[in-house]
């Protein structure tokens, strides 16, 4: 055998161990919880993770509200939840997460039509859209990653605390260790694909500390949480270097059924209030990354969000 084989075994061999690794290491939710007269919100629930997790939701008996962009896709994932689950309490209401005024309009509907909340997943999320800003002007990853679960998690509290025990559950990313020049005071401005997007999921682990300590003894707990490496259509808008990551490390990537697991462990599971505003992977607590650790910046983004996102006063309700 001369070198280039062995070379190129020794490579294959790696592969294929680092593939069983991933396999064996997934974890699973096993909770047996059951949903029926519960209400849940999943955000970006039309496919991927938060389609997943909104199937599972259906599975427990619970009436699931798929918040989505696109009628037609929400739809569409509507009725396969419906056939696969038996489950018709299964409802599309359609929200924008790039628009502050569509993220209103959806929650005071939500209020105006729902007499109870008892789950909701921030999971929608978006990458790679360059200097691209919303129609608010906001960087459209930092707006559709942070600052839209931001405003829309705020404007349902009042729900949510009426329904205790009730949960907020925040789909963040073991890229928020990136975000090493994390600054309040440029998330409103755009950086790079890399940085914005580091930033938005860092911004994820540190709202929901901040809403578990605003919101501690109320019987609403919050959790955040890295799905791990999933085939998803977040990859879909990918450019440059991202896009070549992407190709080489999806030959190791979850389904998005496997990535679902700990968004569906961290809304369901019993026993986990005690870890209130913590990190999850895989369906267990992880230790705090090392970007998480300024104990004054979760206050800080808080307020700089409520500026960005023009939280009133009497929309404040702690």
């Amino acid at each position: 055998m001369d070198w280039c084989t062995t070379i190129v075994s020794l490579i294959l061999g790696a592969f294929l161990a680092l593939k069983i690794y991933t396999r064996v290491t997934v974890g699973w939710c096993k909770s047996q919880t059951c949903l029926v007269g519960k209400t849940t919100i999943v955000t970006g629930a039309n496919t991927g993770i938060g389609f997943e997790t909104a199937l599972d939701f259906a599975k427990r008996g619970a009436r699931v509200i798929l918040a989505c962009r696109d009628q037609k896709r929400a739809d569409d994932a509507r009725k396969k939840i419906i056939r696969e689950t038996g489950n018709e309490d299964v409802v599309v209401k359609l929200v924008d997460m790039a628009s502050f005024e569509s993220v209103r309009a959806f929650a005071k509907e939500i209020k105006e039509t729902e007499d109870r909340l008892d789950v909701l997943v921030n999971n929608a999320g978006m990458m790679g859209t360059g200097d691209k800003k919303s129609s608010d002007g906001v960087p459209l990853v930092m707006q559709v990653n942070h600052f839209s679960s931001f405003l829309l998690t705020n404007l349902l509290l009042g729900l949510l605390k009426k329904s205790t025990p009730s949960r907020v559950v925040n789909v963040s990313s073991v890229a928020a260790r990136q975000a090493s020049n994390f600054d309040v005071d440029t998330l409103d401005t755009h950086v790079s694909d890399r940085a914005n997007y580091a930033n938005s999921k860092l911004c994820n682990i540190f709202f929901t500390k901040e809403l578990a300590k605003k919101l501690r003894g109320t019987g609403v707990t919050t959790y955040s949480l890295h799905p791990g490496l999933v085939k998803t259509d977040i990859f879909n808008s990918a450019r440059g270097l991202m896009t070549i990551v992407f190709v080489v490390f999806r030959l190791f990537a979850k389904t998005s059924e496997e990535g679902a697991q700990t968004t569906i462990y961290c809304s369901v599971a019993k026993g986990i209030e005690k870890f209130d505003g913590e990190h999850f992977s895989d369906c267990r607590r992880v230790e705090p990354y090392s970007t998480t650790t300024p104990s004054d910046l979760p206050q800080k983004l808080w307020q700089k969000s409520e500026q960005i996102v023009g939280l009133k006063h009497d929309e404040i309700q702690f």
